[in-house]
């Protein structure tokens, strides 16, 4: 298998974090977010090939203020610190960090001091960027020369024999317009990386891992639902593992207009894989019934979808490995390095800790984007690829308070009208995510002169890379028109529609 070049990012709390992790995947090198506290032996263990210290929120002064093992310093690797690990950075090597008498926060002008043949190497002389600090570097650690700087504070600082660089600036955001090549350049001409990191290097890797996984022998179900993760994770698996692979399709009437019998026709006829489908509608809205809270919908959906599993897997014989489609930010959402959940996701806060099967998790380590280029690589059709994202626990995230029947067959046309809609405008694939939602609203109206009392729609319709921040999409109003006409109209249970314009944060992108 492929060795790849490995970044450790570790974390100390800045919100930035994930983007500086999405800004390094795109110069093809490979890197993982660790949490700042990872033990020595445990880092030695992951082999990194060189390290990014992530901003934060904490001033480096206040009490229990992030540290890191300071033996990373003697791993002969070299160091980024951005912003609080610049910071840091500073103080563990002797430098000096001083409160700023001068916040600076936002886009600030700098000039290049020196530097120009190294980490800097074709910046403009002067460019603006974005700075947040509270704190500032008074005096740089013995060995550091300061590289850039703005009117008030060291930006920049760097000792080119240790290969050791701090930044005050935030080289990952898109306001930062020079970012991407001081990434570049520390990626390319201070580590020497060749970008290994390609999506058909990661196919042949990925198809690898799991033959060595499941050995000569073992035998495999995959949770497929025709979304675009689980899609792919069955494809890898399915290359592994050829008729040692089972796809599930479970139906647990939560799906979306036409979804089984889609999956059903092209997995089957197209890929010539083996899948059982199996009808669970009713076990699962059963087990609903009279449930608001949304992570105990999220835990018991993924609870009952690992005991289906299990059940039509004694069907089959012995088992011995669940695949599943779960994402880098499914991890990262659902335990942050600083120990908030922000929500849990059925395939990794949902599992019952008595599961039978061994994991297998491909891509796990990918973000969205990333997984799209995966399918364009085994050749899935573009209809799968390019799919909006749909929640692990259907549409019972999308119906807010108790999910029934009633309320399901309600939601599914709005969504199904929702989409159409915007796939008639020639907005579906610039959209990231576009999907109803069915809050548990009612209000009053008037259809064919007579009073109604009934449900609202709401629209969601983002626009994101990678699913971590998200913006409202800008629909044009005469869309818009056609939409809620459409949804009162053909839903005599509808009398309302609304737009959600929120970006993700303060919100995040499903309403659950």
């Amino acid at each position: 298998m492929k060795t790849f070049e490995k970044v450790i990012i570790l974390d100390f709390g800045g919100g930035y974090t994930q983007l500086i992790a999405r800004r390094v995947r795109e110069l093809q090198v490979y890197c993982e977010i660790m949490p700042y506290n990872i033990s020595f032996d445990d880092l030695l263990r992951a082999k990194p090939s060189a390290l990014i210290f992530s901003g934060g929120t904490a001033s480096i002064y206040t009490d229990n203020a992030p540290r890191c093992d300071s033996r990373l310093y003697t791993l002969n690797i070299p160091v980024l610190g951005i912003c609080y690990g610049m910071q840091l950075m500073t103080l563990d090597l002797g430098g000096t960090v001083i409160r700023a008498d001068i916040e600076e926060c936002g886009n600030t002008a700098l000039s290049v001091l020196e530097g120009k043949e190294g980490i800097f190497t074709g910046l403009d002389k002067e460019f603006y960027a974005r700075i947040s600090c509270g704190d500032r570097v008074a005096k740089a650690p013995p060995g550091f020369k300061i590289l850039l700087q703005s009117k008030n504070i060291m930006v920049g600082i760097g000792d080119d024999s240790r290969k050791f660089y701090g930044l005050q600036l935030h080289p990952e955001v898109f306001c930062t317009r020079q970012g991407d090549i001081v990434l570049k350049n520390f990626l390319e001409k201070i580590c020497h990386f060749s970008g290994n990191w390609t999506m058909g290097n990661f196919v042949k890797n990925s198809i690898a891992e799991i033959k060595e996984k499941a050995g000569a022998d073992g035998s495999a179900v995959c949770g497929l639902s025709g979304g675009i993760d689980s899609s792919v994770a069955a494809m890898l698996a399915h290359r592994a593992l050829g008729e040692r692979l089972t796809c599930i399709f479970v139906d647990n009437g939560l799906l979306r207009k036409g979804e089984k019998e889609y999956v059903l026709t092209t997995f089957r006829e197209r890929f010539k894989m083996e899948i059982v489908a199996v009808d669970a509608a009713d076990e699962f809205l059963k087990l609903l019934r009279g449930v608001t809270d949304p992570e105990q919908k999220r835990k018991i959906i993924g609870n009952h979808f690992i005991r289906v599993f299990e059940r039509e897997a004694e069907k089959l014989g012995a088992i011995d490995f669940l695949v599943q489609g779960t994402l880098y930010p499914d991890i990262i959402e659902s335990s942050t390095a600083t120990g908030d959940v922000i929500k849990s996701h059925h395939n990794v806060g949902g599992l019952p800790e008595d599961m039978r099967f061994s994991l297998i998790e491909p891509l796990k380590y990918l973000f969205k984007d990333e997984v799209r280029r995966v399918a364009l690589e085994l050749g899935l059709p573009e209809e799968i690829v390019f799919r909006h994202p749909f929640p692990g626990p259907g549409l019972a995230v999308r119906v807010l308070g108790e999910v029934t029947r009633e309320k399901l067959a309600i939601l599914r046309e709005a969504d199904h009208i929702v989409v159409e809609e915007i796939k008639k405008a020639g907005l579906y694939r610039d959209i990231w995510q576009a999907f109803a939602v069915l809050p548990d609203i009612f209000s009053v109206g008037v259809k064919g002169d007579r009073r109604t009392y009934a449900h609202t729609i709401v629209l969601r319709a983002v626009a994101s890379r990678d699913g971590m921040t998200a913006d409202w999409y800008p629909i044009p109003y005469e869309v818009l028109g056609i939409i809620s006409n459409r949804l009162v109209n053909e839903i005599p249970e509808v009398n309302r529609f609304v737009y959600d314009l929120t970006s993700k944060p303060p919100s995040t992108i499903e309403w659950e």
